[in-house]
């Protein structure tokens, strides 16, 4: 490949379809660094045209990359593992100045998570497709002799897939749309979040020198709507997967539901975290207090809906306070610096015009809420929020930024009742030292996740959710189940 044709932090990237690096149509727009402002390279425009294209190469790709020995599929995944850790530095380096993520957020949650997936998938793809079903026997009749017949239910892959990816973690999220499509033998057409897809393309650079075949993973990007929009009507496409928020996955969803093509939607959360009066409060300040500092609440699992016993009220928002005072914002790559910058000027815009609100609303701002500096970069301060109620629309709706409320009540019934009060039902929390009362809880929660005393993730469990925080469910062995079809193969026995 040569040097010009690949995506730097510097020189013009190009389209990737059917394995060549294509000049843009729509010609290039700019990816801008949260932190600075400065732009960091130029990104392509693809025009529809090309997107159909790359949906037609995925098309093309399909029967010989589904039909490759699962060995060999595991075999290009695993050295497409080998190629980002080899990179290391340089793609962290970039989705750093991307994204405005801290420099221990680029390494280790953006592309060592990534890496870590396409492992992961190396080894799902050897995982067994077929799962017996027990014999049936079956009388004679109009369908025929009787007899014992045995079955077999096979997942077989979906088709091209494809896959449009968040924001908040160009590595991360895309490896683990592409890494499970791939493994179970589909071809894929990625169209990365517009703020920062270079990364993206790294990625793709990655596949090809690993020995993804052409037209097996294909990447268009693009800051108009038409491109995504392409990239989901294409007649070519069996499945979307989706990563993004609840209003834009509906019109996908739409869009899906008019071609019956398979849907991965995950979508927009407002987690609860109920806290009980018996809580071990450190553990719970420090777990809520990952939405100031975790991509600076841009994360759709973050516990920004606190919900707290009467009891220990009013010493978990002085522990709240106390926490976000303490964190360092500033320039990313700073080691000090805790909290970055929000993705764009637009975003910081939307998350001060939900502060407002929820002191227009009647919510008792107890820090933050003010625009900290440096001067260039769009920094939003950690911010808390008490005396909230279930009614206001700061905390209803998806903030997606380091913004906490925290609503009051009196007993286990209230608590469940409201944290159930919600649109969404991705990821809630329970803190509780009765366990035995935090798993009851946990089991009346509408959603599709529940940390007990503890925002950690389980790598392996299924994550997805509820009502209109999605629709399926990935992760671990359930993202090959995600990007497959059911074929069941009946036989007399």
């Amino acid at each position: 490949m040569s040097t010009d044709a690949r995506t730097t932090g510097t020189a013009e990237a190009r389209l990737f379809i059917g394995g060549e690096w294509v000049e843009p149509e729509g010609g290039y727009y700019d990816v801008i660094n949260p932190a600075t402002e400065e732009v960091v390279a130029p990104a392509p425009e693809a025009s529809p045209a090309q997107v159909a294209a790359a949906v037609d190469a995925a098309r093309d790709a399909f029967d010989g990359w589904s039909r490759t020995a699962p060995e060999e599929r595991a075999a290009v995944l695993d050295r497409a593992a080998r190629v980002i850790r080899r990179e290391f530095a340089g793609y962290a380096e970039l989705a750093q100045a991307e994204s405005g993520a801290t420099t221990g957020t680029a390494r280790a949650l953006q592309v060592g998570v990534s890496a870590a997936r396409f492992e992961r998938y190396a080894r799902g793809a050897l995982e067994p497709v077929e799962t017996a079903v027990p014999p049936q026997i079956n009388a004679a009749g109009p369908m025929g002799g009787g007899g014992v017949f045995g079955a077999v239910a096979v997942r077989r892959p979906v088709g091209v897939v494809t896959c449009i990816t968040s924001y908040n973690n160009p590595w991360a999220n895309p490896a683990g749309k592409v890494a499970p499509a791939l493994a179970m033998g589909n071809t894929v057409v990625v169209k990365p979040a517009p703020q920062d897809p270079l990364s993206v393309y790294r990625m793709a650079e990655a596949l090809a020198e690993a020995g993804a075949p052409p037209g097996v993973v294909n990447v268009v990007s693009g800051a108009r709507p038409e491109v995504g929009e392409a990239a989901v009507a294409a007649e070519g496409v069996d499945m979307v997967s989706f990563t993004g928020s609840t209003a834009v996955g509906r019109r996908i969803a739409e869009q899906c539901g008019r071609g019956m093509k398979r849907q991965l939607m995950e979508l927009g959360g407002k987690g609860a975290a109920l806290v009980f009066d018996d809580a071990d409060l450190a553990s719970a300040v420090s777990g809520i207090g990952t939405t100031f500092s975790f991509y600076s609440g841009q994360i759709c699992t973050a516990p920004t809906r606190v919900l707290a016993q009467r009891g220990i009220y009013e010493r978990l928002v002085a522990g709240l306070a106390r926490y976000a005072q303490q964190l360092t914002v500033g320039d990313p790559r700073d080691p000090a610096t805790v909290v970055g910058p929000v993705i764009s000027a637009a975003h910081r815009d939307r998350i001060e015009a939900y502060t407002a609100l929820a002191v227009k609303e009647g919510a008792r701002l107890v820090t933050g809420g003010e625009r900290p500096g440096p001067e260039r970069g769009f920094y939003v301060a950690p911010t808390l929020f008490a005396d909230c109620t279930n009614a206001m629309r700061a905390v209803r709706e998806e903030v997606f930024g380091p913004v906490v409320t925290v609503v009051p009540f009196d007993d286990e019934e209230e608590g469940i009742a409201l944290a159930n009060d919600s649109d969404y039902g991705l990821l809630d929390y329970v803190w509780s030292g009765d366990v035995a009362r935090a798993f009851r809880v946990a089991g009346r929660l509408r959603v599709g996740g529940v940390g007990v005393n503890t925002v950690g993730r389980n790598m392996e469990a299924p994550f997805g959710g509820f009502k209109r925080s999605g629709v399926g469910r990935d992760v671990g062995s359930y993202a090959l189940h995600a990007y497959s079809e059911l074929q069941a193969i009946v036989w007399p026995g």
